[in-house]
């Protein structure tokens, strides 16, 4: 809101035209002396809380001039972000009622209006104010403050313990992600290891040009981003989902979309434009579901799935919990919807999704041991499913977080997380499925059953991987764990963007090693800089390089390669092997097997790169 406060010795106004946005008005006009003229714009997500601080501004810069009078004046020329003027109104009426104490005019709203003012002309007769809405916040992100959750650990035989009651010995990591879920204290106060890694890797960077949370990446990074979303979505084809796309932005006062917004746990980016205000998405959850909506769906169909790599999704998450890729503000998530007709068929999807999940995260490099499990469910559904959910222990054969709740307060029933707990005892959730009982009907989603009637389905959401981002953030804090233990940190080979490095002990042998380049079936790039053999072996181990392959005069004569195999090796000891071409490109396709490929997306020969560093 916007405010324009002016201490006059009169102000007279004369009604001329109504518009079509006009409101009931009988008079002609009015002149008000000894007054404060609070000329007022009512802006764009103004609301009762607004009206009130402008209440209190307006009384005190009165109370401040001695004014017993206030007339209150629209006055759009103030600002180009008006509000609709249903919401005009209704701010005004608030301000014209809740000003008390004083005598309180209003001019009407909606007419073409002709005034004479006299201003006093002392130091306090003309001021102006602004007045912002505060952040808005979700119904669902108010009720996740109020929520009382009950903490137990579910065993693999289905028993239920209190967290407080259960023996955490032999599973350290699982008290860690109790104590982070049950504390709530997201904000992080240390730069964890990734953020070193993904900067000194030449990977990504902040993007101090752009809003808080969002990334640049560097051509290694983006080559590792690339292949982890050609994986997921190929896993996701694979599994049966039909690949679509759907707009990043939708309008914000869209009565179905509204409604969903407030179901939601997640803060909002708004535009405004076409005289209207939209929100990015953070998820892909809106356009596929009025794209299900405008569908035709048998019984036959079900369950039906549909899948999108959202890049990108927005959350306007707070500063304080942003930090490198583990959590950002624009995000690349594999989102995947699942339409079934019951909750019998609900919980064999949610199964099967949660045995994809572990094995999706599996083939990138996340073993079940590298993340813990949570599961999230309503008292109600928990009592009356207490096997389904027993199954879904026993599956991994480990301890999982179980929080519990009397009653539902989000659109869905239960909910499974794979949540990674880094060097700093932060947990970040991976894959995730839900049971969503709420939105087909939200939305008006029907399929027709066997009877020929329309039925209401449920919806599941999945995201096999989690965002994108945060997988890799939990590759390159797993590093950490293997330096920890003595091992060279490393991402898997089919990740690494540099899969084999070839180096010349002189140059002598650069042409020798450019040819074998050529015939490795791989990433493949050439040291071919000004430097001594010893520092190229040390830039290449620093940069993770999974295979390290010198060329000498020894190599040429036995027509084998001297390779360092990283994976074998250790802080302590180097594993170097004599191999042939065909024995290295045996063992890369055996790491890379049923993985997506991309080719070298730098300059072959070191000596042609810039650095990003």
């Amino acid at each position: 809101m916007k405010l324009l406060l002016i201490h006059a010795d009169y102000m007279e106004y004369e009604v001329k035209e109504k518009t079509k946005f006009a409101e009931d008005y009988q008079g002609t006009g009015d002149r008000v002396e000894e007054v404060l003229v609070a000329f007022v714009s009512v802006e764009k997500g103004d609301n009762e809380d607004v009206a009130k601080k402008a209440v209190e501004e307006i009384k005190d810069v009165a109370e401040k001039v001695g004014s017993k009078r206030i007339l209150i004046y629209p006055y759009a020329h103030l600002s180009p972000n008006l509000a609709d003027p249903e919401t005009a109104i209704k701010i005004l009426k608030i301000l014209e009622s809740e000003i008390k104490d004083f005598e309180v005019k209003r001019a009407p709203f909606g007419w073409y209006k002709s005034f004479r003012i006299s201003c006093k002309g002392h130091p306090l007769s003309e001021l102006s104010r602004e007045i912002k809405a505060e952040e808005e916040v979700t119904k669902a992100l108010k009720d996740e403050k109020e929520i009382v959750s009950f903490w137990f650990i579910l065993k693999p035989d289905g028993e239920l313990v209190k967290v407080k009651e259960f023996n955490f010995e032999g599973y350290e990591n699982l008290r860690k992600f109790a104590k982070y879920e049950m504390e709530k204290r997201r904000a992080v106060d240390t730069i964890p290891a990734h953020v070193e890694f993904m900067k000194r890797l030449e990977l990504a960077d902040y993007e101090g040009a752009s809003d808080s949370g969002h990334i640049r990446y560097y051509p290694k990074g983006r080559l590792i981003k690339s292949l982890l979303e050609r994986f997921v979505t190929q896993k996701c084809i694979e599994y049966g989902a039909m690949e679509v796309e759907t707009p990043i932005m939708y309008d914000r006062n869209h009565p179905t979309l509204r409604r969903y917004l407030e179901r939601f746990p997640a803060r909002q980016y708004i535009l405004s434009g076409d005289k209207r205000e939209f929100f990015m998405r953070f998820a892909a959850c809106f356009g596929q579901f009025l794209m299900l909506a405008d569908s035709t769906i048998s019984y036959r169909n079900l369950p039906l799935r549909i899948y999108e790599l959202t890049r990108y999704s927005f959350r306007k998450e707070q500063r304080g919990e942003l930090v490198g890729l583990r959590r950002l503000r624009a995000f690349t998530m594999p989102d995947m919807h699942t339409i079934v007709k019951d909750m019998e068929q609900a919980m064999e999807e949610f199964l099967k999704q949660y045995k994809l999940s572990v094995e999706v995260l599996k083939e990138i490099g996340i073993e079940p041991e590298d993340y813990e499990v949570a599961i999230r469910v309503t008292k109600d559904f928990y009592e009356q499913n207490k096997d389904f959910l027993k199954k879904i222990a026993g599956f991994l054969g480990k301890p999982i977080l179980l929080e519990m709740w009397d009653s539902r307060f989000f659109y869905f029933v239960l909910k499974f997380e794979f949540n990674f707990v880094d060097s700093l005892d932060k947990a970040s959730a991976l894959s995730t499925v839900q049971i969503d009982v709420e939105n087909a009907e939200r939305y008006g989603i029907k399929y027709v059953d066997v009877d020929g009637e329309k039925k209401t389905p449920l919806i599941l959401h999945c995201s096999v991987s989690g965002a994108i981002e945060r997988v890799m953030y939990a590759l390159l804090e797993k590093a950490k764990f293997m330096m920890d233990r003595g091992k060279l940190p490393m991402l898997p080979v089919w990740l690494s963007p540099t899969q084999v490095r070839i180096i010349p002990v002189s140059e002598r042998f650069l042409d020798k090693a450019k040819e074998v380049a050529e015939k490795i079936e791989a990433r493949v790039d050439v040291d071919d800089r000004d430097e001594t053999l010893n520092k190229k072996i040390r830039d290449a181990s620093m940069e993770w390089i999974p295979y390290i392959a010198v060329i000498g005069e020894k190599e040429v004569q036995e027509g084998k390669l001297s390779v360092t195999i990283r994976s074998e090796s250790d802080l302590k000891e180097q594993k170097r092997v004599m191999m042939s071409i065909e024995e290295l490109n045996e063992r890369l396709r055996r790491d890379c097997e049923g993985k997506p490929f991309m080719p070298l997306t730098l300059p072959k020969l070191l000596s042609l790169r810039p650095s990003f560093r």
